[in-house]
């Protein structure tokens, strides 16, 4: 029996050893990998980019009134759906069902909020191209909190502390006689009539107002932000980027996929950088969701972009014309035909399901549908059949599991806040 045990203390041993002893796999790693991987560390992201469009992007009492905003389930018209009801904290700004579930169900999964603040577009085809701008869509969609502008500014007008805190940000807020009354330019029939009936100045005012209760959630959802995992120790180490002596460690498996992820799974063509995506737009074959057509995504999604009254270039807008380049030099060409967002592999182990619309329920079906690269429906796939054998698919997915990590933001803005 002791005999026994004692064989089982050394597998035991042995293991660990295998797991998390330094690795011969980070020795034969060229500069140029170790520099690469240097640049996928957290280390390496830059400050927050300044928001021209917002000017209360950085503003703490912004953040404060998005804050309360993003968990107010008064903002939707069954007084149950918040932002936060799709964008959970606890499972990394994302709610874990394949299409996103407000006042009803939505045509696409919610992406995660991590980092997204870095990025210069909103939404899977990028439709949007603030974080303000993106903000207000939801509360207008029948799907998601299915009410309209005019309510919300009422909301916050009559609500003493978001009065409050409007007033410090923005001066007095509009003094409307809008209580009860549901109008906006893109509701249903009454909706409309509704807007109509309001005077030119009524409509103004309902329109700042509403743009600055965009630019509050913005000003809070800055951040969120996702905090270091074990592979950016190891990243820093092996690009020479950390001044501590100890050198923390990959397990083999962990490494080997790494080397996958930057090699032969082409992975990092696409995810690069500290967040693990360009933030551009690939069509990769991606199958529709189902009883959906093939959406036309990014070629659809820059051409609305352009249209939408609270862009960069809109009247509600804080920036000037030379300070939004991304929509002015935006590319719109065929080869953006059902090209979806990059997103984030911050965190991705615990953001299942994946794609645009949750098709692909697990990482190991998403690493096969790369591998095997299928014939898009619409335009052409960009990517190409990977070839990897089942143990390089297996040490992917253990590399990818190493990007989880608990969030960097500050725990008070990780829960709805005290009234």
């Amino acid at each position: 029996m002791k005999t026994t045990l004692a064989v089982i203390a050394l597998l035991a041993a042995g293991i660990l050893i295998w797991n998390y002893a330094p690795s011969p796999l980070s020795n034969d790693l060229t500069d140029a990998q170790r520099s690469l991987i240097g640049s996928l560390s957290l280390s390496a992201l830059q400050e927050l980019p300044s928001d021209p469009s917002n000017k209360v992007a950085d503003n703490p009492k912004a953040a404060e009134l998005g804050h309360n905003l993003f968990f107010d389930t008064r903002l939707s018209s069954s007084n149950t759906v918040s932002c936060a009801t799709c964008h959970q904290p606890q499972k990394s700004y994302t709610d874990g069902l394949p299409l996103a579930i407000g006042t009803a169900m939505g045509p696409r999964h919610t992406p995660s909020l991590l980092g997204i603040s870095y990025s210069p577009w909103f939404y899977w085809d990028g439709r949007k191209d603030s974080q303000w701008a993106q903000a207000l869509a939801p509360l207008e969609a029948s799907h998601e909190h299915n009410i309209d502008r005019t309510q919300v500014v009422s909301l916050v007008t009559k609500d003493p502390r978001y009065s409050e805190l409007y007033s410090q940000l923005f001066g007095e807020p509009p003094q409307l006689d809008i209580e009860g009354i549901s109008a906006s330019p893109l509701g249903n029939v009454q909706q409309r009539q509704a807007w109509q009936k309001l005077s030119d100045a009524e409509q103004q005012a309902i329109n700042i107002a509403f743009t600055n209760i965009g630019k509050s959630l913005a000003a809070y959802q800055r951040k969120i932000v996702p905090g270091r995992s074990k592979f950016d120790d190891y990243a820093d180490s092996v690009a020479g980027l950390s001044t501590v002596n100890t050198e923390p460690q990959l397990s083999p498996q962990e490494i080997a996929g790494l080397k996958v992820f930057i090699g032969k799974g082409q992975c990092v063509t696409c995810h690069n950088g500290p967040l693990f995506t360009n933030h551009e737009f690939h069509n990769t074959g991606v199958m529709p969701v189902a009883l959906e057509m093939p959406p036309m995504a990014r070629y659809d999604g820059v051409r609305t972009a352009r249209l939408d009254p609270f862009n960069c270039l809109g009247e509600y807008s804080d920036a000037q014309p030379n300070e939004c380049s991304e929509l002015r030099f935006a590319r719109d060409t065929k080869d953006l035909v059902g090209a979806q967002k990059t997103p984030t592999l911050r965190n991705i182990a615990e953001t299942a399901p994946y794609m645009h619309g949750g098709q692909l329920m697990t990482l190991e079906d998403v690493i096969s549908h790369y591998n095997d690269a299928p014939t898009s429906m619409l335009s052409h796939n960009e990517a190409k059949p990977l070839g990897l054998r089942r143990v390089e698919s297996q040490q992917l997915l253990a590399f990818l599991k190493t990007l989880s990590a608990p969030l960097a933001t500050d725990a008070k803005w990780l829960t709805a806040p005290d009234k």
